[in-house]
């Protein structure tokens, strides 16, 4: 018989695995676990050269997935201003008085994390604001969403962005109604005009971020990410460090429909890779945000009527390139947050599969946040799936001022779609988002937000597990505790399901381990037992 390479014992084990739903024991074997069950059970695969993990009843669960990522802008995230939270543009000025002291003249300031439905002064900041602090050096600070951002005139001056300039399609600058002078605020591909003109990292400057937001990734029990990519220059550091060892989380790539071409050429289609590093899907942005009022909605916005978001594509266009992405062998990813470009997105999906049918597509609808009733049937006719980010419920807590009472109960619909056969997973929108997979699990099953669609402990754990793995077609290879999966597990502090549910957002990540090799440990568990 041959032993294990490592033994977890003494455990509660929650496998995700319908026909053995808890156990003691796991035995991991060449990253692949070869035995679940009780102690007992798993004791003949330990040796003398066995590393065993005694784990004094704290909780085992199936590695986090998460759906929905953007890693190099965490990584950019944990390097720059933040101003998630803050109450005030004061605050905003603070922070950025503090930056501008030990940054030199003429280099760029960047931060995020703002939402001016949290400012005292119930406003969005303007130019004038950044001004008042910073006016020799450009700076760029975008919301929370990212489909905003609030820059200063120097970094206006850069981009040539004057009272004349004209706005990029699916693009809007904000102008002062007197003045006509532009305010500073950038919405949508507007956002592009600053972002063309920013220096670029180097190649090693990106490394770094990416391996600095992979390593907080592991420390919050995550083992997977699907990493909406930004550039090729992110595909080929990864490549790298698959290459060298160096990468100690799985990616599943989604990547732009820009670069949908370049991989059609290259042979590349959803699928290609290994268990570390694969292409996966390609995304659509078809809309903007709720908190930016650029998510494309049926009606206007309660709190805004002269707006019903913006669409970025039309439906012909759509319906061309979703065409294309499903023939060429592509899984899409389609972000859709409202319930009019849900309803675009759906039309092209139906119109792709009607002329190249499909059965195991797993095309995926990003956000899904203003639903209803029909456009849920629709998605399950489908077969799509809900990729859904839980947190939004707690950011968003203005949803109802901004859509109603009547839209705003089928905002993030949860349980609903789960009700009605949707496939939900789950996924974070880092950093729009904490990527914490605990805050989401807390978020879902606590929400404040339409209380009927909570959802279950026991569920929440699936749509970060199984559920996310189905996402990316490996539902036969992670996402549960079962022999023969890869041993990617994540070890808590707590029973999820039997503390009190608003302490989920306080259990503690104990270790993470990506097949067989612990990535990341708090407290020294791994010793011999």
């Amino acid at each position: 018989m041959q032993y294990a390479d490592l033994v977890l014992k003494n455990a509660n084990i929650l496998t995700v695995d319908p026909s053995r739903s808890c156990a003691e024991a796991i035995a991991i074997k060449e990253e692949k676990i070869v035995s679940v069950g009780t102690d007992k059970e798993v004791q003949p695969w330990i040796s003398k050269q066995t590393e065993v993990i005694d784990l004094a009843g704290k909780t085992v669960v199936p590695g986090f997935i998460d759906t929905h990522v953007h890693m190099k802008g965490f990584g950019h995230f944990l390097t720059r201003v933040n101003l998630r939270g803050i109450n005030s543009i004061d605050q905003m000025q603070q922070l950025l008085r503090k930056r501008v002291q030990k940054t030199p003249k003429g280099k760029w300031i960047l931060g995020r994390g703002w939402d001016q439905e949290r400012f005292s002064e119930k406003r969005y900041p303007t130019r004038w604001d950044l001004d008042e602090t910073a006016r020799d050096n450009p700076v760029i600070f975008t919301r929370v969403c990212g489909h905003i951002c609030v820059v200063n005139s120097k970094a206006l001056e850069l981009a040539e962005i004057t009272r004349d300039a004209v706005a990029p399609s699916g693009g809007h600058i904000d102008r002062d109604p007197k003045t006509e002078e532009p305010t500073g605020i950038l919405r949508e591909n507007a956002v592009d005009l600053i972002q063309n003109i920013m220096p670029k990292p180097s190649d090693e400057e990106l490394t770094e971020i990416c391996v600095l937001a992979c390593q907080k990734a592991v420390e919050t029990g995550l083992t997977t990410v699907h990493w909406l990519v930004q550039s090729p220059v992110e595909v080929r550091i990864l490549q790298k460090l698959r290459k060298e060892n160096k990468l100690k989380l799985r990616v599943y790539l989604v990547s732009p429909v820009e670069y949908m071409d370049c991989f059609m050429d290259a042979g590349l289609v959803t699928g290609f890779g290994d268990h570390l590093l694969k292409i996966g899907s390609i995304k659509i942005l078809v809309d903007g945000s709720l908190g930016a009022r650029t998510a494309a909605l049926k009606q206007p916005y309660t709190d805004e009527p002269s707006t019903k978001g913006m669409m970025l594509y039309n439906q012909n266009i759509l319906n061309k390139l979703v065409l294309k992405a499903h023939r060429s062998g592509f899984q899409l990813a389609i972000h859709a947050i409202g319930d009019r470009a849900i309803a675009v997105a759906l039309n092209a999906l139906e119109k792709a599969l009607e002329e190249a049918p499909k059965k195991n597509h797993r095309h995926r609808l990003e956000h899904v946040s203003v639903l209803n009733e029909s456009l849920i049937q629709r998605m399950k006719k489908l077969n799509v799936i809900a990729s859904v980010q839980p947190h939004f419920v707690v950011s968003d807590f203005w949803v109802e001022n901004r859509l109603g009472k009547a839209r705003s109960r089928w905002a993030y619909a949860f349980k609903t779609l789960i009700e009605k056969g949707v496939l939900v997973a789950g996924g974070s929108d880092c950093p729009v988002e904490p990527i914490n997979p605990l805050l989401g699990i807390c978020a879902a099953v606590n929400r404040a937000i339409s209380p009927h669609e909570r959802i279950s402990v026991e569920t929440a754990l699936r749509i970060y597990t199984i559920n996310a793995a189905y996402a990316c077609f490996e539902e036969k290879t992670k996402g549960s505790i079962e022999v023969g999966k890869l041993a990617d597990l994540t070890v808590l502090s707590d029973d999820l399901r039997k503390i009190e549910p608003s302490k989920i957002k306080d259990v503690g990540v104990e270790m993470t381990i990506l097949g067989g090799e612990i990535v990341y440990c708090a407290k020294g568990l791994s010793q011999k037992g």
